[in-house]
């Protein structure tokens, strides 16, 4: 149910409430699908009419929505990601500032520093953030767990003796989709994990290609070449919920991916601390900051502005914002909201984001997306090359640092 700061806004700025907002998105599973008729729903509640353009896959829904930005036709709103992937549009004056909605809901107060940090540009904001979420999560199968007398994992060194143990008993240890972006995820989560905090910055902070030549970015590459064996021949291709529904019916025993997986576990009908456990970042228990955002391209009418600043109320409004990430598997980006109804990870989350120790902004907040996709792909070539040794995978990987020092 809407709350009613939403409801005053939608009555009182009538001229917009037929306006049609055309919403560019990629949640398309039936859990992410669920999640996103929440904002659906509280929009058209408020006044306005929603117009979904769902696009399966963020690899091409991200270079479709910016190049319809840059040709002058415009979704009226856009999903991306918090950080520095639009802060090119932002400087080249094609999106909408949310400063006077923000400071009309008291974001400062109410959102995170490093969130609003993450959604601002030359002191301005430019996107909405809708939830907090880390993609370095370890999910289980509790049943095949006790099946087997494995016990929680919390170090990599403990997952690999647990994967051994899976493997010896005929189930699959690891679900796995080798798509290029959950490769790089992984990878960037052993990095954290295994490499550490100082490690991890050294990189996405600093692009110091000198990193790559320590022992510990050693540890991180043969982790992380060592986790091929403990998944199957199927993985080329997968995507992250079919490799969820691996776990659900018993096909494998673990998987590591985003908060957002306990949307398709929730479709499911599993139970967060009954069917599937949880582990926050295998080694230093690190979380990731990451946030999705929504973002206002200018180029609509002035009714179109309106029915944006809309928008950006009800995805912030309390009631939305619990029903959303209760949904999605993620956490309410607002600190001000009731969190006694998350479920069991979601708390796990919630505790480890009170020591400020444990948070690390995400890749996508601390680089653009040209370092990113270059890095990308030397990881997905060390994934699709067993031959290819640790030492060789480093030189590659600080050959684009190199690149993108500043």
């Amino acid at each position: 149910m809407i709350g009613a700061s939403a409801l005053a806004l939608a009555l009182a700025q009538s001229a917009f409430a037929a306006e049609k907002a055309e919403v560019l998105h990629w949640w398309t599973t039936e859990a992410q699908s669920k999640a996103v008729k929440v904002f659906a729903d509280a929009f058209n509640a408020a006044g306005g009419e929603w117009v979904d353009n769902a696009i399966v896959n963020g690899d091409v829904a991200k270079p479709t929505g910016i190049n319809r930005i840059v040709g002058g036709n415009p979704p009226t709103v856009m999903m991306m990601n918090a950080g520095k992937q639009f802060g090119e549009l932002a400087d080249q004056g094609l999106l909408n500032n949310l400063d006077n909605v923000a400071a009309a809901g008291d974001w400062k107060k109410s959102l995170p520093a490093d969130v609003l940090e993450a959604v601002s540009r030359d002191g301005h904001i430019y996107a909405v953030p809708v939830n907090l979420q880390t993609p370095n999560w370890l999910w289980y199968n509790k049943a095949l767990f006790e099946k087997f007398g494995v016990q929680e994992p919390t170090t990599w060194e403990e997952f690999f003796a647990a994967a051994d143990r899976f493997k010896a008993g005929g189930i699959i240890p690891l679900a796995f989709g080798a798509q290029p972006w959950q490769q790089h995820q992984l990878f960037n989560g052993v990095l954290a994990g295994a490499g550490g905090r100082d490690l991890y910055l050294s990189i996405f902070r600093d692009k110091n290609p000198e990193a790559t030549k320590t022992p510990e970015f050693k540890r991180v590459a043969e982790t992380y070449a060592k986790i091929r064996s403990y998944t199957d021949p199927g993985t080329p291709n997968r995507s992250f919920n079919e490799a969820a529904s691996m776990l659900t019916t018993g096909k494998a025993a673990m998987h590591i991916m985003g908060d957002w997986e306990k949307g398709e576990f929730t479709a499911a009908g599993w139970v967060a601390g009954k069917d599937y456990g949880c582990v926050l970042g295998l080694g230093q228990q690190n979380f990731l900051m990451d946030s999705n955002v929504f973002i206002m391209p200018k180029g609509g009418s002035e009714a179109a502005a309106k029915a944006q600043a809309l928008m950006a109320e009800v995805m912030l409004d309390k009631d939305v914002q619990v029903k959303f990430n209760n949904l999605k598997g993620s956490m309410p980006v607002r600190n001000d909201v009731d969190t006694s109804g998350l479920d069991a990870c979601s708390k796990v989350g919630l505790e480890v984001l009170k020591d400020p120790g444990k948070q690390l902004a995400g890749p996508d907040w601390l680089a653009g997306a040209d370092m990113l996709n270059s890095l990308a792909d030397v990881v997905v070539e060390y994934w699709a090359t067993p031959s290819e040794t640790p030492d060789e995978f480093a030189d590659k990987y600080a050959a684009v640092l190199s690149e993108f020092q500043e």
